[in-house]
């Protein structure tokens, strides 16, 4: 049986290179990403810590490596103790040049049957994306991903995730 996922797909107008470095530079991370700023040294193997604050939200591990082709990660929400008790999934990029443009896909999966991550990642990365798109193509993020943001996004996750839980 197939275990649930969430894959995202667009297209942004900027280089393989750029695209990579928004996804692996915790300055730039930390300006579409909620004010998250990612951590690792990006050797397989290697840590990743996602930070707000100075505090770690999310962990995972690098998977794989492949500038600027393909970066992979698992994933273990650390904010909240209902995500805390599910394992880690997995979180894959995969960007490819398509003319000026880079196809980018973002793939979450190897979820638990029932995953709360997956559903507060389904409303996160949405919001992500489209603020990485918007950084890269007009220099601006999405107010909606900024930092001031990232409080009531999280506290949204809790609330639906413990609803669940309880009905």
């Amino acid at each position: 049986m197939n275990r649930p996922e969430f894959v995202y797909v667009t297209y942004i107008a900027t280089t393989p290179e750029k695209l990579w470095q928004a996804l692996t530079e915790g300055a730039f991370t930390e300006q579409y990403w909620f004010g998250t700023q990612i951590e690792s040294t990006w050797v397989v193997g290697a840590p990743v810590n996602l930070l707000a604050d100075g505090v770690i939200h999310d962990t995972g591990t690098v998977l794989e490596y492949a500038p600027p082709r393909r970066l992979s990660y698992t994933w273990t929400v650390q904010f909240h103790e209902v995500f805390r008790r599910e394992r880690a999934s997995r979180v894959t990029f995969d960007l490819e040049r398509i003319g000026p443009e880079v196809k980018l896909t973002v793939t979450h999966d190897d979820f638990e049957l029932g995953s709360k991550v997956l559903e507060a990642v389904s409303n996160g990365w949405p919001r992500v994306i489209a603020s990485l798109k918007s950084l890269l193509e007009t220099g601006r993020p999405l107010v909606l991903s900024g930092s001031e943001a990232a409080k009531g996004a999280r506290q949204e996750a809790v609330a639906r995730a413990t609803a669940n839980a309880n009905g």
